[in-house]
């Protein structure tokens, strides 16, 4: 969209004032127009009994791996019961916003049952966001052979901001995206290439630096690096019309934001945000737009905390189809947002009405999205009967 490009910014479903007071870099980066779904949806607790979940991920059968933070998997069948519990994880640091994170499954998972995760690995220097693989025995209650396949640098004694989410591009390597661990003294450490924290990575299923990566010449640069300048991205989906890796992660006061991931570009963080301290003063020099700094495709002033995201692949909402879906912690909300040539169009705020803070979500095989709440919650979204 070109800049300056009229876009009806009319009736947004944003209506509190800024944080910030900043003013996007083009029209509908911000505060977008409203847009309403015309079909009843429900949303029905499937499961309550969930402890901590973070991460979801559809098996190849329909049924639903669900990771929970203090260190154990669980499969549950479609219609939310459990199915089996798995065991065999490494020990976890289940504090703060870190414990066992985001999992996926290998490609190939019908014929070699690899699981790959992570999470909050403790250290006598602190704690480290690991990533690591097991093989689902055939029984399906534990995980074996377990080995950690890398360690996002360096650790931290804090327990704030680890990211992140787990995808496996075309070739089966895999992208993670890993935050800056919060505080004022580690967070500059996103722009710094030798250093892992506050990047989307790049790796193998062995957990070397996929080769050629836009930073593999760079001296001194982590060569598994692909993009570098985030804050806490818990958000992780591919685009299914281009192709394309999109994030989104929290600012601070303000400044939450979606990004298109491309290869060797820098998001900002800490020096670019359209957020501000939260105690209210401006983040460094209070910058915006800087030249050679990658501005977000949308972002979120005040705040809606946003974690997992995924686009809507199913058939039976077809007004949603290819829409991305955020689930939000702050504000108790899924927002919708409908995209068009790689820019927001319209959003809607939904699901408020169930006061859950909605940690990440998935398109099941049967159309419905399937979501898991900070409470314990396993939701099923779907047109209403």
């Amino acid at each position: 969209m070109a800049m300056g490009q009229a876009l009806d910014t009319t009736n947004h479903v944003e209506t509190r004032p800024s944080n910030g007071g900043y003013q996007p870099a083009f029209v509908g980066q911000a505060r977008i127009h409203g847009v309403k779904t015309s079909m009843p949806i429900e949303a029905t607790v499937i499961n309550s009994n969930l402890k901590s979940p973070w991460g979801i991920h559809v098996l190849p059968d329909g049924r639903l791996l669900i990771s929970g933070k203090q260190g154990s998997m669980q499969i549950l069948k479609m219609d939310g019961t459990l199915d089996k519990q798995i065991t065999g994880f490494p020990e976890v640091l289940a504090e703060g916003q870190g414990g066992l994170l985001d999992v996926n499954i290998d490609p190939d998972f019908t014929h070699n049952r690899m699981v790959y995760w992570d999470y909050a690995e403790p250290g006598d220097n602190g704690s480290t966001l690991a990533i690591a693989k097991g093989k689902l025995s055939a029984d399906e209650t534990q995980l074996e052979n377990v080995v950690v396949i890398y360690r996002a640098t360096p650790s931290y004694k804090g327990g704030l901001q680890y990211g992140s989410r787990i995808l496996f591009d075309k070739k089966g390597d895999m992208f993670v995206s890993t935050g800056e661990r919060g505080a004022e003294d580690i967070r500059v450490k996103a722009q710094d290439l030798s250093a892992t924290i506050g990047k989307v990575i790049h790796i193998t299923k062995d957990g070397k630096p996929v080769p050629n990566g836009p930073f593999a010449k760079t001296t001194g640069a982590k060569p598994e690096i692909f993009a570098y300048g985030f804050r806490n991205p818990e958000g992780m989906a591919w685009n299914p019309v281009t192709g394309e890796l999109w994030e989104d992660e929290f600012g601070p006061r303000g400044g939450d934001e979606i990004n298109i991931v491309r290869a060797g570009n820098n998001y900002g963080w800490p020096y670019v945000t359209y957020g501000i301290e939260y105690s209210g003063k401006k983040v460094y020099d209070g910058i915006q737009q800087k030249e050679g700094v990658t501005q977000p495709v949308y972002y979120w002033d005040p705040s809606i905390s946003p974690s997992g995201i995924t686009f809507y692949t199913g058939n039976l909402i077809p007004e949603w189809k290819n829409n991305l879906l955020v689930g939000g912690l702050g504000g108790s909300q899924v927002a919708r947002l409908v995209i068009k040539n790689d820019h927001v169009v319209g959003e809607e705020r939904m699901l408020k009405r169930y006061n859950e803070r909605w940690r990440a979500l998935t398109t099941g095989q049967d159309g419905a999205i399937y979501a898991i709440t900070d409470g314990g919650k396993l939701y099923r979204i779907a047109p209403a009967k």
